[in-house]
């Protein structure tokens, strides 16, 4: 199975895009320049329990929850601006032998096909302004699995230079509160070869007082699953 890249616009490309692909793309030439090879940690603990079907990855980058997904059996569109990025992605996937749509785009002038998807993700982009669109996006019953660094008192490591790129104490959770809220932690975690100020959200498009919901298996040193005994999540 191979992997395709399409660019999907509508007329000429707006000159804030082409600036932003160009910025990227430059970016990505850096050899200083690295990103996780491993998915979403919590997509990657929870994967058993999110519901199958057609999967979004929005600002892909090198395609790492994208492959993940794939290798899993979804149907997976995933979207970046830069050139650069989705094709280190297509080779990544290429090398495990899945198939992704790869999409050339902003992700702010791109349109989502709405109720489409029954699993999105988001990793380490700074979008708040775009989660009404994604909610959309997502299928009665869909779930987004949301990412992203956090402003911290902390000597973090990694991320964005910038505050401005980084999330303050709950606004992601504050977002998605018109979704039923899975699991919402912030912490400090390695990421790459440093520390970051993360948040995640796991949230489902459902509603109503009394919601069924999913029992987790603990992932141990040994990488054996044993029964969840507690937690937040």
């Amino acid at each position: 199975m191979g992997s395709s890249v399409s660019l999907k616009t509508v007329g000429p490309v707006p000159p804030g895009v082409s600036d932003d692909r160009e910025r990227w793309n430059e970016k990505y030439a850096e050899a200083s320049f690295e990103l996780p090879e491993e998915p979403i940690p919590e997509l990657e603990r929870r994967i058993a329990t999110l519901p199958d079907g057609r999967a979004l990855d929005v600002a892909t980058g090198t395609g790492r929850n994208a492959t993940f997904l794939a290798e899993r059996g979804y149907d997976v569109d995933a979207i970046d601006v830069a050139d650069a990025a989705l094709e280190r992605a297509a080779e990544r996937a290429d090398r495990r032998g899945v198939e992704v749509n790869w999409i050339r785009a902003d992700v702010d002038e791109y349109t989502f096909d709405r109720r489409a998807y029954d699993l999105v993700t988001v990793s380490f982009f700074a979008g708040l302004d775009l989660l009404p669109e994604l909610k959309e996006a997502l299928a009665p019953g869909g779930v987004l699995v949301y990412e992203h660094h956090l402003r911290s008192a902390d000597g973090v490591e990694v991320g964005p230079s910038s505050d401005r790129y980084r999330f303050r104490s709950n606004d992601l959770l504050r977002a998605c509160l018109d979704l039923t809220v899975l699991y919402y932690e912030e912490r400090l975690r390695s990421v790459i070869d440093g520390d970051a100020a993360v948040a995640t959200v796991v949230a489902r498009n459902s509603t109503g007082g009394a919601q069924s919901y999913p029992r987790l298996e603990e992932l141990g040193a040994d990488g054996r699953t044993g029964e969840d005994t507690g937690g937040t999540g």
